[in-house]
């Protein structure tokens, strides 16, 4: 973790016209703020000079042209990994929260799901079907589920249910998959599982959606 290093893309374009990542937002923010004194078409035409500015903000990142291109790049100081406390004791410092003041609004709905990302995943983008951190292969369209709260619904490991958002929203024909997750809880992928958040459902204070705290039931695939 921490880790800094170059990439490079090793497939053909699909095509001559296929923009970067720096280019579609550089595109988009010309287009959104015209007046802005920043030459974007200079950050694009040279990435070094994007790194320059990172160096600017962040003082971690100093040489950082010079340093991501030795191979293997390098790593971000951690002062907790080196046991390096930057306190004014440069001791560690820990303190004991009261508690948290949440309106999770579940009401009687029994189970709160959260979404996860698979092992062959980063943000958004699926690059494989397989999920080493959780035991599933070649699949997506699962939810996990503690098998004591299975058994309670009449529920197994393998059965086909449909997951039912307190708003209505529902993920239909979702295989089961018995795991160790605290009791009331679920799990399962996005973004399949995003579908399930209305867009009023966060949190008042924050502006996060509920990703993380669906209020759901699950009911035998197909039964309404």
């Amino acid at each position: 973790m921490s880790m800094v290093h170059a990439s490079h893309g090793k497939l053909k374009p699909a095509s001559p016209s296929l923009l970067s990542e720096p280019a579609i937002v550089a595109g988009i923010a010309k287009a959104a703020v015209p007046a802005a004194p920043v030459d974007w078409d200079g950050l694009v035409a040279d990435y070094d000079r994007i790194r320059d500015k990172i160096e600017e903000v962040f003082p971690d990142f100093y040489d950082f042209n010079a340093r991501v291109r030795v191979p293997g790049g390098f790593r971000l100081r951690v002062g907790a990994s080196n046991r390096e406390w930057d306190t004014p004791d440069r001791k560690a410092h820990f303190l004991v929260h009261p508690g948290i003041d949440e309106d999770d609004g579940q009401d009687d709905t029994p189970l709160t799901l959260t979404t996860v990302r698979s092992h062959d995943q980063y943000n958004t983008t699926i690059y494989g079907l397989n999920d080493r951190y959780r035991g599933v292969t070649g699949r997506r369209d699962v939810i996990f589920a503690n098998a004591d709260d299975l058994a309670a619904m009449g529920l197994a490991h393998g059965d086909l249910v449909d997951v039912v958002a307190r708003s209505g929203r529902v993920l239909a024909q979702q295989t089961v998959v018995a795991h160790t997750i605290s009791r009331g809880s679920v799990a399962a992928y996005y973004p399949e599982a995003n579908g399930l958040i209305a867009l009023d459902d966060y949190d008042r204070r924050s502006g996060t959606p509920s990703y993380k705290s669906v209020a759901v039931t699950l009911r035998p695939a197909g039964t309404v």
